[in-house]
């Protein structure tokens, strides 16, 4: 796995000063320049650097890309999109109204911000990230009509903000065709449209989305009743983790799939092919009638001939969580970039990009300490200095007793992860719960600290 960094702007300067920001975003863990800087200079020089037109978002974007097509070369991928906001609607007094900003959903506060819609690029077999693909960025006028005074259902689909499925899957392919062996796009009912079944998968890429409409199929029965009648293939069990009322338990699944034929809706392009055929995957839970009760129906262009395909599929789509988890640690539970003072919102985009990058860091070390299988150096997070520093507080957060112990051995990426987790409040018995991303981001934060008094501490000694 290569370094994440800036390397295609055109000023030498520029590519040292946003790798600079990187580094410092992904270990200190704040969005503040203030808080991110060592003096004036340095804060001037970041402000600088995010309203510099020779930084565009497109060049930031590009970066990203290219880190990922290097990470997941010859590689068979799963590419998850999804939709987030970014609400400045509290800071809608201060911030400049620069074209970049414009009305968002926001019910409960003032709706005032931008979108992002990103391409999470995963290892289909281990499930390891290797960055994004494309991120859309955009933002609605500041006085934006309604569905119904634009005529939306009439609207071409190109011109409709839903295109942003079809336009992202196309970036994904243009990015990663010539350098993978394969990709699968997986997305959540919002991308439930004709155009994309009809337009997007080829001999390299397959869709895999949850189905939204209850179509009628060519054989005029009906999407969510065509399974209904079949015998279950398999089954399986998940467990459903404890949330609010519901409490925790373990849901016992049966999964049915079939071959189907979608047609084309009045409403669908001219250019999409009459009907398209698809596979309908059902997961959906028994003995249990709550109305938390678990069905998923998705449709796929893969051929689903067994039961193990279908459950890949299944297991594939699961995966989303990890795009939320990085909405999450943009956002409130991590860099609460929409509490950003900056005065551009042009300025908060590519601060988005840039935090969204060292994001990609922080789920390397999630996963190199929950899955004992995968193997990443600890190059790839930290500087040999970094390492070193680390070596001196696993010697203090170590316990007395063997199980406090820290188990890995140098130079591999677990063993850090182990004295950030343990910096972030993990109690490090292997036994319970593994850090999750929120614990070693508060980890970072404390390493931060610490590593200032490392570094000092090293400076004065050699003199």
């Amino acid at each position: 796995m290569q370094k994440r960094e800036l390397t295609d702007l055109e000023d030498l300067r520029l590519v040292y000063r946003g790798n600079k920001i990187l580094g410092d975003l992904f270990s200190k863990s704040i969005h503040s320049v203030r808080q991110l800087t060592e003096n004036e200079s340095s804060a001037k020089g970041f402000y600088r650097f995010l309203q510099n037109d020779r930084v565009s978002e497109e060049d930031i974007v590009y970066n990203l890309s290219m880190n990922c097509k290097a990470a997941c070369r010859g590689r068979y991928v799963v590419c998850i999109q999804d939709t987030t906001e970014i609400n400045l609607g509290s800071h809608s007094k201060r911030i400049k109204k620069d074209g970049y900003i414009g009305t968002t959903n926001a019910s409960n506060t003032i709706g005032l911000g931008f979108l992002l819609h990103p391409s999470l690029v995963l290892d289909a077999a281990e499930g390891i990230p290797y960055g994004y693909a494309d991120i859309k960025v955009w933002n609605r006028p500041l006085e934006f009509k309604s569905k119904r005074e634009r005529r939306y259902n009439s609207l071409p689909i190109e011109e409709k903000e839903s295109y942003k499925w079809v336009e992202v899957s196309k970036n994904t392919k243009t990015a990663l065709s010539k350098v993978t062996a394969g990709m699968v796009i997986v997305q959540d009912r919002e991308g439930d449209i004709y155009e994309q079944f009809a337009m997007i998968p080829d001999k390299q890429t397959d869709l895999l989305i949850r189905a939204r409409t209850n179509r009628i199929l060519k054989d005029k029965t009906t999407l969510f009743d065509c399974l209904s009648g079949e015998q279950a293939k398999g089954t399986y069990e998940l467990v459903v983790d404890a949330k609010q009322t519901r409490k925790k338990r373990t849901a016992q699944m049966e999964i049915r799939y079939k071959e189907i034929e979608i047609q084309k809706t009045a409403a669908a392009s001219k250019e999409a092919a009459s009907c398209v055929k698809l596979t309908l995957i059902e997961a959906k839970e028994v003995g249990h009638t709550g109305s938390d009760k678990i069905c998923w129906r998705l449709l796929t262009t893969m051929p689903v001939e067994n039961i193990q395909t279908a459950k890949t599929c299944i297991e594939w789509y699961s995966w989303r969580w990890m795009i939320e988890e990085v909405f999450k640690i943009l956002k409130k539970e991590g860099y609460n970039i929409e509490a950003s003072e900056l005065e551009y919102a042009s300025s908060v985009r590519k601060m988005c990009l840039l935090i969204m990058e060292v994001i990609i860091k922080l789920f390397l070390m999630r996963l190199a300490y929950a899955e004992p299988e995968v193997d990443l150096s600890a190059a790839t997070c930290f500087t040999k200095e970094e390492q070193d520093c680390l070596e001196n507080q696993i010697i203090h957060l170590e316990g007395k007793t063997e199980k406090q112990k820290n188990p890995y051995k140098t130079k591999d990426l677990k063993r850090y992860v182990w004295a950030i987790a343990r910096l972030g409040g993990w109690k490090g018995y292997e036994h319970k719960r593994h850090p999750g991303i929120t614990t070693l981001w508060i980890g970072l934060k404390y390493f931060k600290a610490s590593w200032q008094g490392w570094e000092i501490n090293r400076n004065v000694s050699t003199r």
